[in-house]
């Protein structure tokens, strides 16, 4: 697979920081950073029609994400999160609703543009209404390869909607706080490689990833439990962290690279961004190495 394609399915929106706003919303990071990393990325989504939702659009135009899945409605605006940083950079959020990207109307060419990509990349946040829950739902029935970010937005999840999402997805990206109240719902109190273990086998996934902050990251899937211990930097903000190291991962595994190289590829992707500003910084070939020639 010289240049696989992915599509990314969820929230496109404005980041709102002390400083400014930044393009945002966790899918759209994933497909801003693909398309960086060498893949080709759609996104499946809704702007207002307004400033804001032009902005965006030329933004990721710019960027080289494909806007053409991305609907105008005239009814809602265009998504904003306020976010506020804490000590340490990292961030917390008040996701403004209802917004445009809430409701992404079902369309048949584009599902059978996912039915003919490599993989299909979706979280839970965009379930928070039932017309995205319908919409994703349809494209997860043809979607040969579905990957879920599981982003735990408070209020924004229930049990019963992680549950049924994990259910669905061939591979899975979850944080270490994720894993542990996901595994305390299955009442597993073992260590992370054991609640991973549980939480795979109960839900038939094919790949369990895990991101742990400073801690590195791990993954579990047929081929046994992998490690990786991170890189020290220094963090300006962990916005877009996760998603670009979801969008690293998957740029090496879908080229069938073994999962420890990606873990690593990961990790120095996901370590930059946090020494940039919000979700979308630019991250080069050449910084990557060096940062991965320095942990050598």
């Amino acid at each position: 697979m010289a240049k696989p394609t992915v599509i990314c399915f969820g929230e496109v929106l404005w980041d709102i920081l002390p400083n400014g706003r930044i393009p945002g919303g966790a899918p759209m990071n994933v497909a801003f950073h693909t398309n960086q990393l060498g893949m080709q990325s759609k996104m499946i989504s809704s702007l207002g029609d307004d400033d804001l939702g032009k902005e965006l659009r030329r933004f990721l135009e710019d960027k080289g994400v494909s806007t053409d899945l991305i609907q105008t409605d005239n009814t809602f605006p265009t998504g904003i999160v306020n976010v506020t940083l804490q000590n340490g950079g990292s961030p917390s959020y008040e996701i403004v609703s209802p917004v445009a990207w809430d409701y992404i109307r079902p369309d048949d060419k584009v599902k059978d543009m996912v039915k003919s990509a490599d993989a299909l990349i979706f979280g839970s946040l965009a379930c928070r209404t039932e017309r995205n829950k319908r919409t994703l739902f349809e494209y997860l029935e043809v979607a040969p390869v579905r990957v879920l970010d599981v982003n735990l937005r408070a209020p924004f999840y229930s049990q019963p909607l992680i549950e049924d999402l994990l259910s669905k997805a061939d591979i899975v990206k979850m944080n270490d706080e994720e894993l542990a109240l996901i595994a305390g719902w299955q009442n597993a109190e073992e260590d992370e490689r054991s609640q991973s273990e549980i939480i795979k086998n109960k839900f038939g996934i094919d790949l369990l990833i895990l991101t742990k902050g400073k801690d590195g990251a791990a993954c579990l899937d047929e081929s046994g439990y992998q490690e990786h211990p991170g890189f020290a930097i220094k963090v300006q903000d962990t916005i877009g962290s996760g998603d670009s190291f979801l969008a690293a991962f998957l740029s090496k595994y879908l080229k069938g690279e073994n999962t420890l190289e990606c873990l690593a590829f990961a990790g120095a992707v996901g370590a930059l961004v946090a020494t940039k500003a919000g979700g979308t910084p630019e991250v080069t070939p050449q910084e990557i190495q060096a940062l991965m020639d320095a942990k050598a």
